[in-house]
């Protein structure tokens, strides 16, 4: 694993003492020690990142970086662009947890390198890649409300080729999300496999093909019935990069991400496909980096309720970097122009510079402008506008960082403005769902471009090794803002807060953790108050026999009652057990 590198910051891999955006990176044991929960809870454990969620794992997550909308965040998984063209960025619910090896989250505007929708940050995931030798793993676990999982795994080397391959099988009995309106418990159950394989040409060229698919059948409570909402996520990819001189390197890839969501017996089905094409250039001259990408992106919205039923469009973009490292300096720039079938061009930009004043200290500034496209849906639905216009961004913010010796401090100040601001508004308006006179739906209203927000915060973290014990903590003081009304935006706390203590007794890895989320509204008039939160989750884990792993996780120790979304219960205290065999 590359533990030390982050790719996702400029696109291209660069040590993190190098990188000047504020970035957090999660591991495979991080990831493995988290128990039986979803990707959201995972990223809720970082800093500036929160989320909510209309009951258990398999139901519809949003998930706020910075208190941006959840549409403002770009996910990639292995480089392949995953976004639902029908509600509007990543289908959080549907992403599979146990096919992740590491995660890297990216705060900030990055839409100079990324193009439209990363106007609050870009998270990517990957799934495992084979390493040398040979390396099977096999994993089962139980947990609260009928909890049962399944992993298996396989990677490793044969000569020029490697690969790896994985499969997990996760039930659930689940709770009932919502205890005033249905009585049932709500479950879920989701099948999942990934796989890659790289083939190394020679020296300096190399294919790999990368596959995720996650099949997901969860219930949730829509009527009396037994609803149920099926999820079918997919990414497809394939890349070839060559390391041409030791200054020019290149990378051509193509891929597919798909989103497919379908509710039975109420029957409701969406189905996007976003398909991309990347050729991206390095050259490395000393301590001069440049980069240029062209890149074209198509969606495809499948839904009963656009005119007509399948909806396209296209977006073709040029990007430039550069990047200087010299001495105590580092300068990073980048512009980007991407050319909507729809929209014609949009100009994106970014500054980023960082000085070193002391040993192990460096002070950053950045400013960059952003953008996100509406979707299919937003224009063509029967709510839809097709003259809306992009959401944009300006963001600014500096902050301060120290490393050293495994230990590390950070504080960010940043403010971002949105500007055109997609709503949905109540009422007659331009859009089907806005003019009609006979036979008036019950709701009437239409997107419209008629919001402002501004995201504004700091962030502090840190972590230091105390003994034998490892310290983590982090502090985020936000205010997410309608600057129409100015109200909170809703379900966005202006204060969270994490700390963490990991060491090791007796031959057990135990770790302890507490999260605090303060008072959120669950409505955009704040009226409806979400009452702030405290957890205390532990971790154990311990090697039984050589190979053979033992884990466990507690959370919600205390059993505490809370809601992320108003009438939508969680699941209280839980515990997940596991074995793992891994060669």
């Amino acid at each position: 694993m590359l533990q030390d590198v982050v790719v996702t910051a400029t696109r291209v891999p660069t040590p993190i003492t190098e990188v000047l955006a504020d970035v957090s990176i999660i591991d495979r044991t991080t990831i493995e020690r988290s128990g039986a929960t979803g990707l959201a809870d995972v990223l809720g454990r970082i800093p500036g990142v929160s989320f909510s969620r209309n009951g258990g794992p398999g139901t519809t997550t949003s998930v706020y970086l910075r208190g941006a909308e959840s549409r403002f965040t770009a996910v990639y998984v292995d480089g392949v662009r995953i976004d639902s063209q029908s509600t509007g960025g990543a289908t959080w619910n549907a992403i599979p947890l146990s096919q992740i090896e590491r995660i890297e989250v990216v705060r900030g505007p990055a839409a100079a390198i990324y193009g439209s929708d990363a106007l609050g940050g870009v998270i990517q995931l990957f799934t495992r890649r084979g390493e040398a030798g040979f390396a099977p793993a096999i994993e089962i676990g139980a947990g609260s409300h009928g909890t049962k999982k399944f992993d298996a795994s396989l990677s490793g080397t044969k000569g020029a080729v490697d690969y790896a391959l994985g499969l997990s099988r996760e039930i659930s009995d689940g709770f009932n999300v919502q205890p005033a309106a249905n009585p049932d418990k709500d479950g879920y159950q989701n099948t999942a496999v990934s796989a890659r394989l790289g083939w190394q040409i020679d020296t300096a060229h190399r294919l790999e093909a990368t596959l995720l698919n996650n099949d997901m059948d969860a219930q949730y409570d829509a009527s009396t019935e037994d609803d149920h909402s099926l999820h079918k996520l997919q990414t497809l990819g394939l890349k070839w990069s060559a390391n041409w001189s030791d200054t020019y390197r290149t990378q051509l890839s193509a891929s597919q991400g798909k989103d497919r969501y379908e509710t039975s017996p109420l029957v409701y089905l969406t189905d996007t496909r976003v398909t991309s094409y990347l050729w991206q250039n390095e050259w490395k001259l000393g301590a001069h980096q440049l980069t240029a990408a062209l890149e074209r992106r198509e969606d495809k919205l499948d839904n009963a309720s656009t005119t007509p039923a399948i909806t396209e469009r296209s977006q073709n973009a040029l990007a430039l970097g550069y990047g200087l490292r010299r001495d105590d300096h580092t300068l990073q720039l980048n512009a980007r122009h991407d050319d909507d079938s729809e929209f014609g061009g949009k100009t994106t930009g970014a500054a980023a510079y960082a000085y070193g004043f002391m040993p192990h200290w460096r002070a950053t500034a950045s400013a960059g402008t952003a953008f996100r496209a509406p979707t299919l849906f937003q224009r063509f639905s029967i709510y839809g506008v097709p003259s809306l216009q992009p959401e944009t961004s300006r963001n600014l913010e500096v902050g301060v960082k120290y490393g050293a010796q495994g230990d590390s401090f950070s504080a960010v100040l940043y403010r971002n403005k949105v500007r055109n601001l997609i709503n949905y508004l109540p009422g007659k308006g331009p859009c089907v769902n806005g003019t009609v006179v006979n036979d008036m739906p019950e709701y009437p209203g239409c997107y419209g471009n008629t919001g402002s927000a501004q995201y504004r915060g700091l962030t502090l973290a840190g972590e230091t090794q105390l003994g034998a014990v490892l310290l983590g903590a982090s502090l985020d003081l936000q205010n997410p803002e309608n600057l129409i009304t100015n109200k909170r935006l809703a379900r966005r706390p202006k204060q969270m807060a994490t700390v963490t203590a990991d060491t090791l007794i007796a031959g057990w890895t135990v770790g302890g953790e507490v999260q605090w989320v303060g008072e959120r509204y669950n409505d955009a008039a704040n009226k409806k108050k979400l009452a702030s939160y405290g957890l205390l989750n532990l971790s154990a884990s311990t090697e039984l026999a050589p190979n053979w792993t033992l884990l466990g996780r507690l959370d919600n120790l205390a059993d505490k009652d809370y809601e992320t979304v108003l009438g939508y219960a969680t699941a209280g205290r839980t515990v997940y057990v596991g074995l793992k065999w891994a060669q």
